[in-house]
């Protein structure tokens, strides 16, 4: 079975798509061969990043008071969780948190704002922050505020931002049972929008919304199509008061499974175990990194991550370096990205 993963592992470099039954094959990998999987989709990893480790911070730029219905979300209208609400913070906030990024060896800072899309005076608040942002840091600048308007896009990417994220989160057919308020469609758009514009694609998936493997399998597989040069794959983390409240489907060598099938489906691209790590993958975190090679360090949105010193002490524990250019060791597709 050992030869299977790595066999795998060198025709996926070779250039070769696995198929729908090795898809599942990897999901439903025997625990006593989990090693064995990691190992392959190490190869994968190693082959374009090398032992190199990403770190991406987040900032909540704007809280709450989100009109949309997604099932996942403690800021949603649905939503009777106590998180913080408020409006956007002010460029000089902005401005203390990338310093904070810089100081935390995050190579991007993520500002992420609530709502199903930004006005226009909260892309000026933005763009003018990231302005002195690329002036005084060597900082690559992720922005994520919701649905983009074409003249938006072409904003952020005149102020300097480098990626633009907007997840599919699920896959087409499970999310109406995820979120009612806007369709799997006006995602995929905005990630075209952002791409249209010349900024970086960001997009990525929540694991263990009830969803079944199949769809796994699919939200990996349309990432490929959309060419996604980042792919944050979160595992749900339950919040009372939500009406995903209660869901406790994952377990640990179950998320490892999943990153490994990212890595299998999405070769070259930036795989980054996101929210809710450190609840779902426990023990077992270190791990994550065989397959993924990117990670957020600080908190998130409306949870708390772990001290980054932890995380920092684990990249080296596993003997990885973090990498601050995040070029790839071969070539790939995110080449022209860096460049």
């Amino acid at each position: 079975m050992s030869i299977h993963w790595f066999d795998m592992a060198e025709r996926v470099i070779a250039g070769e798509d696995i198929t729908d039954e090795e898809a599942l094959s990897i999901l439903n990998c025997p625990n006593d061969q989990l090693l064995l999987l990691l190992h392959g989709s190490y190869k994968i990893r190693n082959h374009y990043y090398g032992n190199k480790v990403k770190l991406n911070m987040i900032i909540n730029a704007k809280s709450g008071l989100c009109p949309e219905n997604c099932g996942y979300c403690a800021q949603s209208s649905l939503s009777t969780a106590p998180v913080q609400k408020y409006t956007m913070v002010n460029k000089e906030t902005l401005l203390k948190g990338a310093e904070q990024a810089n100081h935390m060896n995050a190579g991007t800072y993520c500002i992420v704002a609530s709502g199903k899309g930004p006005s226009n005076r909260e892309v000026d608040t933005v763009t003018s922050a990231v302005k002195e942002i690329k002036q005084k840091y060597e900082l690559k600048v992720c922005a994520c505020m919701g649905i983009l308007k074409p003249e938006q896009a072409e904003k952020l990417k005149e102020a300097g931002v480098d990626r633009y994220n907007h997840n599919i989160n699920t896959s087409k057919a499970h999310h109406p049972n995820i979120t009612t308020s806007h369709t799997y469609d006006d995602r995929i758009s905005t990630v075209n929008t952002a791409k249209r514009a010349g900024i970086s694609p960001c997009s990525g998936v929540i694991v263990g919304m009830k969803e079944k493997e199949e769809d796994v399998i699919d939200m990996a597989r349309s990432l490929k199509v959309l060419d996604a040069d980042s792919i944050p794959v979160n595992f749900l983390h339950a919040i009372d008061g939500t009406p995903l409240e209660g869901t406790h489907e994952l377990d640990p060598s179950y998320c490892l499974k999943v990153l490994a099938l990212f890595r299998y489906i999405n070769p070259t691209k930036e795989i980054r175990i996101s929210g809710g790590r450190e609840v779902n993958l426990r023990s077992l975190q270190p791990l994550g990194l065989y397959p993924a090679n990117s990670i957020f360090v600080g908190d998130y949105l409306t949870t708390a991550g772990q001290e980054s010193t932890v995380d920092h002490e684990m990249i080296e524990d596993l003997g990885f370096k973090i990498d601050y250019t995040q070029v790839p060791e071969k070539e790939s597709s995110l080449a022209s990205f860096y460049e």
